[in-house]
């Protein structure tokens, strides 16, 4: 099919946006191996930004790794379910409770921070600990797994599905382990793609709730922004690239479907018999 100069305008404009959002991101984090950024690269390359992010601000790191790992799982637990009756039970009921459970997006990330602090703010052992950033991070991504699996369960006719399982002697808990988990696989993992970027990346929600032994990697990146040279910025930054990419590219990776073998179908042919003579 030959291609018109309309395909050749949006694809020329499509890379001057993907460049316009790239460059400044490719900039930084060549700053972050710069001797001295102002001077630029013939200043030399050096991984001296990088060992002092990593000497002053590692625990920053492991414990966002941490705060992201455990709220995918929560999520995860409460999210799948929640789905499913939602989907399995639609009605004007259903629609509320889903509104009532996307209101934490709606509402600005302080106001979250806020209302927590003031309603369990009381309880210092649980105020200072890190499960407290822990409920915020699952308030605010919980409508995001809720949302991609009941996408998925309501663009499949999962009931008839169980309703087959069901008539070969599935019980409930068997159904729902191989027959609805398989088939949303998609869906989970889509919410799970965007439960761990967001909960590594929050940061209103975060700086409201974090105390000083439970900085996590968005807190401490704004303070080596504010507090040190551009440099040290910059190279945190880069570590949080290297950090979340290869997440991402292996979430996304065991997220596509594998082709299927195609199964080897012999035909008997039939054979003539000459009768001897």
């Amino acid at each position: 099919m030959k291609r018109t100069s309309a395909f050749y305008s949006s694809l020329i404009f499509t890379l001057l946006v993907c460049a316009f959002l790239v460059i400044p991101v490719v900039m930084s984090m060549t700053a972050g191996v710069t001797v001295n950024y102002f001077v630029g690269i013939k200043s030399g390359l050096t991984i001296r930004w990088i060992m002092e992010v990593w000497e002053l601000y590692s625990e920053t790191i492991f414990l966002s790794l941490g705060l992201s790992i455990a709220c995918l799982v929560v999520t995860l637990i409460l999210g799948i379910p929640t789905a499913y009756v939602l989907a399995k039970k639609p009605g004007r009921v259903a629609r509320i409770i889903e509104e009532f459970l996307v209101l934490p997006i709606a509402i600005p990330g302080l106001a979250i921070a806020l209302a927590l602090i003031i309603t369990y703010g009381g309880f210092r052992d649980f105020r200072t600990s890190w499960v407290f950033i822990l409920v915020g991070h699952v308030l605010y991504t919980f409508p995001f797994m809720v949302r991609s699996v009941l996408a998925i369960l309501s663009s499949i006719d999962f009931r008839t599905l169980e309703e087959g399982a069901a008539s070969l002697g599935a019980g409930f808990w068997q159904r729902f382990f191989t027959v609805i988990l398989p088939n949303i696989r998609s869906g989970i993992l889509a919410g799970s793609l965007m439960v761990i970027t967001l909960s590594i990346g929050e940061f209103n929600l975060t700086w409201m709730l974090h105390t000083p032994i439970t900085k996590t990697l968005p807190v401490g990146l704004a303070d080596a922004y504010a507090s040190m040279r551009l440099e040290v910025g910059s190279a945190y930054t880069l570590i949080f690239f290297v950090m979340i990419l290869p997440l991402l590219i292996a979430i996304q990776a065991y997220g596509n479907p594998k082709p299927r073998k195609k199964a080897n179908i012999i035909e008997d042919k039939p054979t003539l018999s000459v009768p001897k003579i």
